[in-house]
């Protein structure tokens, strides 16, 4: 088989590299909105629950479903809560892993790019 052209795969491994770099970085941007948007979610309801539960337990309280309020008692609107908390955190913890993974992703092709300058330069 015949070699390539020197010169011709290099740069086009070097633009790709270099898209690879800036598509990894929004993804890690987004893994950012996301879990602060988690973030949120997570200490609102935490923050509702702490107040929910200073209540008497003969409290009268709604959950919004669509557009209508069905009335629940204070021990499911509690569990509610928490399962949103703890869903909340799963998802913040799949989040930071998928983060880590990505910004590793990104060094490495950082530290390729460098790579293919340093080896262009010794040509």
């Amino acid at each position: 088989p015949a070699s390539p052209q020197p010169g011709v795969l290099p740069g086009q491994a070097f633009t790709e590299l270099q898209a690879k770099v800036m598509d990894t970085q929004q993804k890690v941007k987004l893994a950012d909105l996301q879990i602060e948007q988690l973030t949120k979610t997570k200490k609102h309801a935490h923050l509702t629950d702490t107040e929910v539960m200073m209540l008497v337990d003969e409290t009268r309280m709604y959950e919004g479903v669509g557009r209508m309020f069905i009335l629940q008692p204070k021990g499911v609107i509690h569990n509610q809560l928490l399962e949103k908390q703890r869903i909340a955190e799963e998802k913040i913890k799949e989040l930071e892993q998928k983060k880590s993974y990505l910004e590793r992703s990104v060094k490495e092709a950082e530290d390729n790019i460098r790579e293919m300058l340093m080896a262009r330069r010794a040509q």
